[in-house]
């Protein structure tokens, strides 16, 4: 079947029509046979790019298709495509973040958990999360204040150091220094002196250190022996033996036995007592009057007669 001119031109016509709408708006962005669904939100400012991100839990589902500056509500209108597979609520939320500190922000679907499925078109509430600069530059005030006020309080310690270095009085750093020097030489020189006395001395102070280690094995020696020693045998005898002079004494604080009959019979100690002053008599007047005892001495019997004292 052959086909008339007219035909043919025709025909070249629309396609060139149709690659003339498809090119067009392919360049704006774009794409006719693409399937993916358009959504809108708004921000109060833009920090957004065509190139930042749209994600789903960390995941990339879409792109941004316009960036629109509305001046009657003096806001930013973003439109993006998702894949017309993804379905989420029409309650969700499109939150602003920063990807990092160099690489920009992107749009996350912070999704609701409800079955009211956003269609394609839909106007999308909108949050900002707050990032690392923006929390810096609304604190970079107060960090400012505190740091003019760090500033202040370190300029006047350095005044205060330089003044105290350049003080020439005794309450001066220099003279401190000067004080510290003068210590620092004469431990030097104590300690020259004492090096010198161990030099001269070595001799004896090995002797000495000889000695205390000698003593010290001999120490270690009697304490080894000392080991050996029953001594909890010795302490049961010494106890043992208390325990009898105890006894001995409760015996004798009784008054049994013929020394505790002693100790306490007190006519026993008055008959004691009276005989040894008779014996003093006795030998006292033999002292005297000897002839009165020894007959051989005078054959004339003396009687007794009492001293006057």
């Amino acid at each position: 079947m052959k086909l008339s001119r007219e035909v043919k031109t025709a025909i070249l016509v629309i396609l060139g029509i149709v690659f003339l709408i498809f090119g067009i708006n392919y360049l704006k962005g774009k794409n006719l046979l693409d399937s993916s669904e358009v959504f809108y939100t708004e921000f109060d400012y833009n920090a957004l790019t065509k190139a930042s991100p749209v994600t789903i839990k960390g995941n990339n589902v879409g792109r941004i298709n316009e960036i629109i500056y509305v001046i009657e509500t003096g806001k930013t209108r973003v439109s993006f495509a998702v894949d017309n597979k993804l379905k989420f609520s029409k309650n969700s939320k499109i939150r602003l973040y920063e990807l990092g500190i160099m690489e920009g922000n992107g749009l996350a679907i912070i999704t609701a958990d409800d079955d009211q499925y956003a269609q394609s078109g839909d106007f999308l509430q909108s949050e900002v999360e707050q990032g690392l600069i923006t929390s810096l530059t609304k604190n970079f005030s107060g960090l400012s204040t505190g740091l003019d006020s760090t500033l202040k309080s370190a300029d006047s310690l350095l005044f205060s150091l330089n003044g105290l270095v350049e003080d020439d009085s005794e309450a001066g750093l220099k003279h401190a220094i000067k004080e510290l020097n003068q210590t620092l030489s004469s431990f030097k020189t104590l300690s020259g002196s004492f090096n010198s006395l161990i030099a001269k001395n070595q001799d004896s102070l090995t002797a000495v250190i000889s000695n205390f280690s000698t003593i010290s094995k001999n120490l270690a020696i009697l304490s080894e022996d000392l080991k050996d020693v029953e001594i909890s045998k010795t302490i049961n005898n010494l106890d043992e033996t208390l325990s009898s002079v105890n006894a001995l004494l409760a015996e004798l604080d009784k008054g049994e036995g013929s020394l505790g009959k002693l100790l306490n019979d007190d006519e026993l100690y008055n008959n004691l007592e009276g005989a040894s002053k008779e014996l003093e008599e006795l030998l006292e007047d033999v002292k005297l009057h000897p002839k009165r005892y020894f007959r051989i001495l005078s054959k004339k019997e003396i009687p007794y007669e009492e001293s006057e004292n």
